[in-house]
């Protein structure tokens, strides 16, 4: 199966076009998408009553994707607010138990920084990583190229494989040792997420400027891209049982618009999403 969303639900204006409160529009999200990357718990590890409405805010086959809090993929300024690294780690397993409980966690996204290379010291913390996490599937993306150089890409690519770390396949700018091209190559037979993070070079470049943030996912991609996207993708589905698809690039509002395209260019139509509440309102 093909599971296509964007990342959060809170800034893609297009999908509520009536007056939503912020409580309310994952509700209205999942009558859209049956996926999501909750990009909140990298920031800050939920407490579990976030999970058990969000949870509960969702149809029975919606499935989430929730990021790696950055004190565990080293993205932490100062100290780490726990007495120690497994501690943090245990907190964070905690907060997905309400996923779990509902059969609602697609996996959990290790999204390291560009300064994360490949070294023995990173490939036995990511191993570590792995061994704390037990069970729980969890994908593994880098922002560093030394992973795909021509010399460690197979090796890469292999222990990966070993550690049954999913691949999370990006789509972004090539702008200097801060970016990875795109490996078309899944790790597990059993699942593969792709994430689109547009191709704003220039944004990706300027990221001492002050609002590099919102430049950095500047950025909508035309038909031919999401076409050439949709090839790779029909490919991945032959390979993998279930493709995760997530937009990031959301600084212009054009994640969920693109994410739609896509939906159009696969022939996707989702059964058992969420009714809309907008449009039910609408009609009355």
């Amino acid at each position: 199966m093909i599971y296509i969303g964007v990342t959060g639900w809170g800034d893609h204006d297009s999908l509520y076009p009536g007056k939503i409160s912020s409580r309310d529009k994952l509700k209205e999200y999942a009558g859209h998408f049956p996926t999501v990357e909750v990009d909140s718990a990298f920031y800050a590890i939920q407490p579990t009553r976030n999970a058990e409405k969000w949870v509960n805010d969702t149809p029975e086959g919606f499935q989430f994707i929730v990021k790696a809090y950055q004190g565990m993929t080293g993205h932490q300024r100062g100290e780490i607010p726990f007495d120690n690294m497994k501690m943090m780690f245990q907190a964070f397993k905690d907060s997905l138990q309400p996923y779990i409980d509902k059969n609602k966690l697609a996996m959990v996204l290790f999204q390291f920084p560009p300064w994360f290379d490949c070294n023995r010291e990173n490939v036995d913390y990511l191993r570590w990583c792995r061994e704390m996490m037990g069970e729980i599937p969890c994908a593994l993306e880098f922002r560093h190229q030394s992973w795909f150089a021509a010399s460690f890409r197979e090796k890469t690519l292999e222990f990966m494989k070993s550690e049954k770390w999913i691949h999370s396949i990006c789509d972004e700018p090539q702008s200097g040792e801060g970016s990875v091209p795109t490996v078309l190559q899944p790790t597990t037979k059993e699942q593969v997420l792709v994430r689109f993070h547009g191709r704003n070079v220039y944004g990706w470049q300027k990221r001492n400027a002050e609002n590099w943030r919102e430049v950095r996912y500047l950025y909508r991609y035309n038909q031919q891209e999401l076409q050439e996207w949709a090839i790779h993708i029909e490919k991945l589905s032959k390979e993998c049982e279930q493709v995760y698809l997530l937009f990031n690039n959301n600084s212009g509002g054009d994640a969920s618009d693109n994410a739609k395209e896509m939906m159009k260019l696969l022939e996707i139509t989702y059964e058992d999403l969420a009714p809309k509440q907008l449009d039910l309102f609408n009609e009355l």
